[in-house]
């Protein structure tokens, strides 16, 4: 199993899922893009049942990059967002951007959450 990835569970076990999503371009006069996911097949996301269960396959997705970890500085682009609600029960205030290897990795484990970001 990868990093990141759950052995199972299922929101059963773990609790409710509703987020709130938005994803904006950093600096630019580009529109904020916003989605709802309330899991196990709900939202406005696109696909929401097909995020539910990726997400469902994830251990602590929302968790921040630690503080003493050494991250490349490789810049993403400018996309940054944000994700508010409940995970499995929990809530979840998380900020995602693209500032660094680090950075870049959270946000490619989630990036089905921010849809198309171009």
């Amino acid at each position: 199993m990868g990093r990141g990835e759950s052995s199972g569970g299922g929101m059963g076990a773990g609790g409710e899922t509703s987020l709130d999503i938005s994803v904006s371009l950093r600096d630019k006069e580009a529109p904020t893009k916003e989605w709802t996911l309330r899991c196990p097949d709900g939202g406005t996301l696109p696909s929401p049942e097909q995020a539910c269960e990726e997400l469902e396959r994830l251990d602590h997705p929302f968790a921040p990059v630690p503080k003493d970890v050494a991250c490349t500085q490789v810049y993403g682009g400018p996309q940054i967002a944000t994700v508010t609600g409940t995970f499995r029960g929990e809530r979840v205030d998380a900020r995602f951007s693209r500032t660094d290897g680090c950075e870049i990795e959270r946000w490619d484990r989630v990036a089905f959450l921010f849809g198309t970001t171009t």
